[in-house]
């Protein structure tokens, strides 16, 4: 079965280099009209249930059935949000969560970078599991570049760090895995990306 995992397209934060992360925001003007529709069409694609993800999909698929899942949620950056990474560059726990590899908690955040990882994988591996058991040939999810970033670091063939798995805009990887195999075990593809700038 193949799979794409797709970052959701730009928004103002994304434009500003700015933490998004609960912070339910749409798709900017331009990061609407950057992203062009998939050239194939799945009859349903699964999306984390912010705006921006389900916007996305909408956008990608237009005439897909869009079903939000809760759980692929990106990470919450607690006080973080809506700052750019240079406006935070002096600030005293910015600096200890970055030395600390921002694996912990962000300051005002719901959780770790483990408990995440968790989360999201608990979101992602229920529908990679329904669509083998099903026979299907093909699962299109949209989320965030902190979803896509956790799940491969997880699940991904070959395994790679964390921060590897960053992905622009608009941008994804597709993967395939074989039932015979079994999970956790993705093999990574390539990457996708379904900007107009690309």
């Amino acid at each position: 079965m193949r799979i794409d995992l797709i970052r959701h397209g730009e928004t103002a934060y994304t434009a500003q280099s700015r933490y998004q992360g609960a912070s339910d925001l749409p798709l900017s003007p331009r990061g609407r009209a950057t992203l062009r529709p998939a050239g194939f069409c799945p009859p349903v694609v699964y999306a984390s249930p912010m705006a921006r993800a389900v916007e996305t999909a909408r956008l990608l698929f237009p005439a897909a059935r869009v079903v939000a899942v809760p759980g692929l949620e990106e990470l919450s950056f607690g006080r973080f949000e809506g700052r750019a990474f240079r406006e935070l560059a002096e600030d005293r726990d910015y600096r200890a969560w970055v030395d600390g590899g921002c694996r912990g908690r962000c300051p005002g955040g719901a959780e770790d970078r483990e408990t995440f990882v968790r989360r999201t994988c608990g979101a992602f591996l229920p529908l990679v599991e329904g669509a083998l058991c099903r026979g299907e040939e093909r699962l299109v999810v949209v989320a965030h570049g902190g979803t896509q970033m956790a799940v491969l670091s997880r699940l991904a063939l070959p395994r790679r760090d964390f921060y590897h798995w960053h992905a622009a805009p608009g941008v994804g990887f597709r993967l395939r895995t074989d039932p015979r195999r079994g999970l956790p075990g993705l093999r990574v593809l390539g990457r996708i990306d379904y900007t107009k700038e690309s």
